[in-house]
């Protein structure tokens, strides 16, 4: 299996990155999260300390630190300067090191930037490495001491609205790293047996993530996150994050894989439950459930759409079945840009505003969570092109092809 992620010039992504600040009304923008840097330069940053300056005139400018030159010439940056965070001369501080050429680029500028928009605030962001810079509090200044005349904005709503919506070579690169979780669940699938921990049923389905790039030679950087629930505990991934346990799976078992991988900054949310034997009755009334939840919200996706009504489609076949109280969560939220945030447009939920428009990416995940018994969710990837909801995770999805020998 070999797919190659898209060159990031994205002429797209670019115009609808000046659309939104002439409506703003900002003359550039500067984001240092490493998801935003993305969004702006096609280029994602490892430890955090990198900049993108977006300007009015369609121009992406970075700066980076010099072992992040090569990765950074991947993007659609015109201009790359770079920086040392540290050297054996002195000590100091990313926000000390990036200070100077970040006051130099703003000069090159001139007194044009007059309205400067900047993120930094509240936000959920993924992990780029193992541990990853955050400038925090310095940003403001930094941008304070490198455009003294310029009026700094909180951007971050505008750029909420521009991550809601990928280009068609984003969606392609999302679209790879679907196919590399693919490949973990076809793998890890196999491999499930009764004896195994929950953490080496886990490691199992992991390992394909992080030897991806030797099926997919264009991606520079590959892995993620799977966690393994079973049994009772599967009913436990109904909260807000999972955790594999020592536990050892059983004949019998409610196994619940939940993974999150990545591609060079682009990102998946995906989840099969397996069967470790037979489905008895119940369990096939309850996988049956799960599965017209999915079938119902993938009716009601369209451009146009309200995200509430998607939600209110799955859970409506969940109630009308009896597990409406076992439906703990939303239906979905934006994915790709990061991996889990409950605030990504669209937010399938049934207090959502959200509308539907081409472009998103988001996760389908009905679920049904019975304390004492077992938890089986179902999350898939969509995307909504002009052409109609386009399923990125097409594998394992009749509930047979989900029951393993125990």
């Amino acid at each position: 299996m070999s797919a190659n992620l898209l060159p990031m010039k994205d002429e797209q992504r670019i115009s609808l990155i000046q659309q939104e600040m002439r409506e703003r009304g900002l003359d550039a923008i500067v984001c240092a999260l490493p998801s935003n840097v993305l969004l702006l330069s096609g280029y994602w940053p490892v430890v955090g300390t990198s900049m993108a300056i977006a300007l009015s005139d369609g121009q992406i400018m970075l700066i980076v630190p010099e072992d992040e030159q090569t990765l950074a010439a991947r993007g659609r940056a015109a201009e790359i300067v770079t920086f040392r965070p540290d050297s054996l001369a002195h000590m100091t501080t990313a926000a000390e090191a990036i200070r100077g050429p970040l006051r130099k680029m703003a000069a090159g500028l001139g007194n044009g930037i007059r309205h400067l928009g900047c993120d930094g605030f509240e936000a959920t962001e993924p992990v780029s490495y193992a541990a990853m810079h955050h400038y925090g509090e310095a940003l403001p200044a930094l941008l304070q001491y490198a455009f003294p005349s310029s009026n700094l904005i909180a951007a971050d709503d505008l750029l909420m609205q521009l991550r809601s919506s990928k280009t068609p070579p984003e969606i392609h690169n999302i679209r790879i790293a679907c196919q590399i979780a693919e490949r973990a669940f076809r793998d890890g699938a196999h491999q499930l047996r009764a004896g195994l921990t929950e953490l080496e049923a886990a490691a199992i389905f992991r390992l394909p993530l992080s030897t991806a790039l030797l099926d997919f030679p264009t991606v520079e950087r590959a892995d993620g996150f799977v966690s393994c629930m079973s049994g009772a505990n599967s009913a436990l991934a109904a909260g807000a994050y999972a955790r594999s346990r020592t536990r050892r799976l059983e004949a019998g078992d409610l196994v619940l894989i939940h993974c999150n991988s990545y591609a060079d900054g682009y990102w998946t949310d995906v989840t099969r439950t397996y069967s470790l034997g037979a489905m008895d009755d119940r369990r096939r009334t309850i996988y049956a459930a799960v599965f017209a939840a999915r079938t119902a919200a993938m009716e009601v996706i369209r451009i146009g759409a309200e995200a509430t009504d998607v939600d209110r489609a799955a859970r409506g076949v969940l109630v009308a079945r009896g597990f409406g109280a076992e439906f703990k969560h939303g239906t979905g939220r934006g994915v790709g840009h990061s991996a889990i945030s409950a605030n990504a447009l669209p937010r399938l939920h049934p207090q959502s505003t959200d509308v539907l428009n081409a472009g998103m990416v988001f996760n389908v995940e009905p679920a049904i969570y019975l304390d004492g018994y077992g938890g089986i969710r179902h999350c898939d990837m969509v995307a909504l092109t002009i052409n109609g909801p386009e399923l990125l995770t097409p594998f394992q999805c009749p509930a047979d092809e989900l029951v393993m020998e125990p």
